[in-house]
């Protein structure tokens, strides 16, 4: 059994599905070792097993719709909730690229979307509840709720989340091309502040930023540009020469949030469909010398390059977040499914940019040791507290959560 994208191989084949909440509950307490499965978009072994994978596909419910908040159960996708959440007249604030991905997978590696003023999906969570055999809930105000959203699965298996939800809302799609790098250089942080979610694609080797993605709640002029950007005329895909049928409505059509917050639609193959990921989060007040810094590497880069995404986050509270108190800028790296040759560049880019205390994906591809992460998460010890006191036997540990966070060999 794979991921999503191919790149792992499960340590198991023993999978359960649990079609309840309950099931889900009595078979943690009847496993001796597990790791929640959600959609498989992970492309770190963050949800590997040599016990045993316990897949929340059938944990796709949504439970109550309450005051300002969903709740569901983890293995619903975004799309799906979006989607049931529209009919109600209600709305997620912000959606990750790819509408496809499961809630509890997504919030447990710090995922994101894109805005300025926008947080991770993470930071959405007002309340989750996790089983290890009993059902433990911990809420916004509780001691150790920052610790346990971006908890890598490594605190129980999340069966139920409650996120926050706002009145439903339309966004336009733009999308403009050849956006000049002395254009983004000028004011960076406005170029990617001048929408509701702004998105720069780039192959680094470009003499300008091939195509920025603006979603807004404003009506542009059709002919205006973008910082010096001019507008496409017709629909793209953020992959040059991939098919923009995949891609969600642009050219200014109104509709509702979650039919234009991810790039693509919920029923086609996402981004390039055969890939590998990378992402690192910089503070905002370096994304300028990081963005210099990356297009110095553009000869190293660009061979086992597809796209390149650069987007604005706004800082959160949760210990293991990419974001955890700084507004950041993500670079993302979509890769040919080349692993020697990705892993091969990752050094690279990761010392080009470790001046700027890079926070990497967790389950995206980095090159990072332990120690260099504990260096950038300062609530690393605190985190490893929780784990202890609410996994004391390990149940819920691998080997990705024994060497990251542990420091075990």
């Amino acid at each position: 059994m794979q991921n999503w994208a191919g790149n792992i191989t499960y340590s198991t084949k023993r999978v359960l599905r649990p079609r309840s909440t309950a099931e889900a509950r009595e078979l943690v307490a009847d496993t001796d070792a597990l790791r929640p499965l959600g959609t498989g978009h992970s492309f770190t072994r963050v949800g590997d097993s040599t016990g045993a994978l316990l897949s929340t596909q059938h944990l796709d419910r949504v439970v109550e719709i309450g005051d300002g908040t969903v709740t569901v159960e983890a293995g619903i996708r975004y799309g799906v909730l979006a989607t049931a959440l529209a009919e109600h007249g209600l709305a997620l604030p912000n959606l990750a690229s790819l509408p496809h991905i499961s809630v509890g997978g997504a919030i447990a590696t710090g995922t994101h979307g894109s805005g300025a003023q926008n947080r991770s999906l993470s930071a959405g969570v007002a309340e989750l509840a996790c089983a290890d055999g009993s059902v433990r809930r911990l809420a916004r105000g509780d001691a150790d709720f920052a610790g346990a959203v971006v908890s890598l699965g490594a605190i129980g298996l999340v069966t139920r989340v409650s996120l926050d939800v706002v009145a439903a809302f339309e966004l336009r799609q733009y999308v403009f091309e050849e956006l000049s790098w002395p254009a983004a250089g000028a004011d960076l942080e406005a170029v990617l502040a001048g929408g509701y979610s702004v998105s720069l694609l780039t192959s680094w080797t470009e003499p300008a930023i091939g195509q920025v993605w603006v979603k807004t709640r404003e009506r542009l002029d059709p002919q205006a540009s973008y910082f010096g950007a001019t507008p496409a005329t017709r629909p793209r895909h953020p992959v040059p020469g991939a098919p923009w049928e995949n891609c969600t409505d642009q050219l200014g059509v109104a509709g509702p949030s979650h039919e234009r917050l991810p790039h693509f639609r919920l029923g086609f193959t996402p981004s390039s469909g055969a890939e590998l990921q990378s992402e690192y989060a910089v503070p905002r007040e370096h994304g300028l010398d990081a963005l210099r810094a990356l297009r110095r590497l553009a000869d190293l880069v660009a061979p086992v390059l597809i796209v390149s995404e650069i987007r604005a986050v706004r800082g959160d509270d949760l210990w293991l977040s990419p974001f955890h108190q700084q507004d950041s800028v993500a670079f993302h790296f979509t890769w040919e499914p080349r692993i020697d040759d990705v892993l091969s560049v990752l050094p690279h880019v990761e010392a080009a940019l470790a001046p700027f205390r890079i926070r990497p994906h967790w389950g995206k591809l980095f090159a990072a040791s332990p120690k260099q992460l504990a260096a950038v998460y300062p609530r690393l010890p605190d985190f490893r507290r929780l784990v202890r006191s609410l996994d004391g036997g390990g149940k819920f540990r691998n080997d990705f959560v024994a060497r990251f966070i542990f420091g075990e060999a």
